[in-house]
């Protein structure tokens, strides 16, 4: 796709959420249902994916992990924004890659360390471009990626989170 496509595609969106900005708000939903030897299957909307434990908390490694997944997530939005932004400033960044990593104490998970945190406590997020471009290319391109891309900004800015039992 070039530019013009990406924002003839864009624009009629664009102009109607101008004028209507509530149409801009929608609800993305998720849904998994429990299932045997502590796994879960989640709709993906192409196919179903078994998330179970991860091997450091006591899984077999035949099932995703949900850390993982929250890993790809990143690295998808942020791919596709990269790819969005380049597009739209006519950048060529070549074959380019998305490398997410994170950092876990599973003590925490597993309760062994009632101090040691649940959870991710660092995440990295890396982009390697085929292409070479300028340092201002370059600080363009990650700006723009980062203020767009929705997993990325939800990771940095937690959303409210409910949780019920029902």
């Amino acid at each position: 796709m070039d530019a013009d496509s990406l924002k003839a595609l864009q624009a009629p969106l664009k102009d109607k959420y101008r004028t209507a900005p509530g149409e801009a708000r929608i609800t993305l939903r998720a849904q998994g249902r429990l299932g045997d030897n502590v796994s879960c299957s989640v709709e993906t909307g192409r196919a179903m994916a078994a998330a179970g434990l991860h091997p450091a908390s006591g899984g077999d490694g035949s099932l995703l992990c949900s850390g993982d997944m929250l890993l790809q997530a990143l690295v998808a939005c942020a791919g596709v924004t990269l790819n969005a932004v380049a597009t739209a400033l006519e950048i060529d960044i070549g074959d380019a890659e998305v490398i997410a990593e994170g950092d876990l104490d599973f003590r925490g998970t597993l309760g062994v360390d009632k101090g040691a945190p649940v959870g991710f406590s660092d995440i990295r997020l890396r982009f390697v471009l085929g292409n070479q471009i300028g340092d201002d290319q370059r600080a363009t391109l990650l700006k723009l990626t980062e203020r767009y891309c929705v997993v990325l900004q939800t990771l940095k800015t937690p959303a409210a989170i409910s949780a019920e039992i029902s």
